[in-house]
């Protein structure tokens, strides 16, 4: 079956719309969700105006698919190949509330010429009213006494706000993270995380929701399946060498992935996976 796509930028896209007016838009490269905008709300998703929009080059905002490598912990290119992967719509379904999209990735020649294992990844996308739903399931679809593999996993969202010094992170009080800025092990102490220069930490054994203030709205964070939380903004210095960022890139953005880097996933012939996570605006 066919389903309806439109040009955005020069890629091959999907727009869903809820029947509360509530919209998001994916692109069929990476599977990545670009927009996101609640009903009567405005963009939640920070997208770079310097983002390039090209077959084989990440696009830099919205929700990036971190699959099977996370950052350069392997041999695979960063962050691995799911985000520069042609992904296939292969269902849309309209509800009373809420629409959804699904876009599936098989292991081919491709694939298996980078990482020799057989796969089948399926991205789900749902949209209503004030909640965008992404959930990532992968399946090993070797035969039975065939290998296992495991693979690292991360939903990398870059949420957008006014005036990243003035956007508070709650709900990381007492976690231990790994402070990739450093290498250090450590523990958050605050109430909340205020960025104020470059943070990249990887914190382990997260269950309960996050909460991020911009202003007078709240993103409300929930996870399941990840165990742990990427919290990343470059500030200034590394925003500067990223040339599809605008040098002013940093303040207007904050990322805040559910992810599975430390305790990668291992996955028998037959044997499924999956991650969720749910952004609300409260």
């Amino acid at each position: 079956m066919t389903f309806p796509t439109f040009d955005f930028n020069g890629l091959e896209a999907v727009r869903l719309t809820a029947p509360d007016g509530a919209t998001a838009i994916v692109t069929c490269l990476g599977a990545q969700v670009v927009s996101w905008i609640p009903a009567g709300g405005s963009e939640q998703l920070y997208l770079s105006p310097r983002a390039r929009f090209e077959s084989d080059t990440p696009i830099r905002g919205g929700v990036p698919l971190i699959f099977p490598q996370f950052a350069d912990n392997g041999p695979l290119p960063r962050h691995g190949f799911a985000r520069t992967s042609a992904w296939e719509v292969t269902d849309i379904r309209q509800f009373e509330d809420s629409v959804i999209a699904v876009f599936t990735l098989n292991s081919d020649e491709v694939t298996e010429d980078l990482w020799p294992h057989r796969f089948r990844a399926e991205f789900t996308v749902a949209v209503s009213g004030s909640r965008l739903d992404l959930e990532l399931d992968v399946e090993n679809t070797e035969e039975e006494g065939g290998p296992s593999f495991d693979f690292q996993a991360a939903l990398h969202t870059y949420l957008k706000v006014k005036e990243v010094e003035q956007s508070p992170l709650t709900g990381l009080h007492g976690l231990r993270y790994r402070d990739r800025c450093d290498g250090q092990d450590k523990e958050d102490t605050g109430t909340e995380l205020l960025v104020d220069d470059e943070v990249d930490r990887l914190y382990t054994s997260v269950r309960r929701p996050l909460m991020l203030q911009d202003g007078r709205r709240t993103v409300a964070l929930y996870h399941e399946g990840f165990s742990e939380m990427v919290v990343w903004n470059p500030w200034e210095y590394k925003c500067a060498e990223l040339d599809d960022m605008p040098p002013n890139g940093f303040r207007h953005m904050l990322c805040v992935e559910p992810a599975a880097v430390m305790q990668p996933i291992e996955l028998a012939p037959g044997q499924n996976w999956w991650g969720r996570q749910t952004l609300a605006c409260v």
